[in-house]
């Protein structure tokens, strides 16, 4: 069964050095990261970015993340071990149809879900991937979490339609 590993939204607004400090991830996040990923050198690694649109709501916003912008790169100590690298306006990956047809085009059938938020992208996504009918592995050991009343929730939701935990 071929695999993908979907490294979710592990960019300098949210983790490492320059981080917004409206995110108050574990240092060790960008680490445990690079583990699962290392661990996945047979599989195809896919990062995704989660970028903002301008509008004058998300100007409002506590942190900024536009195209173009340091904040919306993939964080400086990540381990990059593939060009396979896809933007979202969303929480759900899924929104962007050009990762699924990636995903189906590499006859992917079970993904893998890392990064943050435990809480948000990181489970939308993982629920996105099942509702395409891939079999979902969230690996609580490389994601990050802030609210974990939301997590929980989806968590429960991703349990309950079969995805797997490690």
């Amino acid at each position: 069964m071929k695999k993908a590993l979907l490294v979710i939204d592990m960019q300098n607004v949210c983790v490492g050095e320059k981080h917004a400090a409206y995110f108050k991830y574990d240092n060790g996040l960008i680490n445990k990261v690079n583990d699962v990923i290392d661990a996945n050198q047979n599989n195809t690694v896919v990062y995704i970015r989660n970028i903002m649109k301008k509008n004058l709501l998300n100007k409002l916003a506590p942190f900024q993340a536009y195209e173009g912008t340091e904040e919306a790169e993939l964080v400086g100590g990540l381990h990059i071990v593939s060009d396979n690298i896809f933007t979202k306006y969303e929480g759900n990956a899924f929104s962007n149809p050009e990762l699924n047809a990636f995903l189906k085009e590499n006859q992917i059938e079970c993904v893998e879900v890392i990064g943050v938020d435990g809480g948000g992208c990181v489970a939308l996504t993982a629920l996105g991937a099942v509702k395409e009918g891939y079999k979902v592995t969230v690996n609580e050991t490389a994601i990050g979490t802030m609210f974990d009343k939301n997590r929980d929730k989806y968590f429960k939701k991703l349990k309950e339609a079969g995805a797997g935990f490690v």
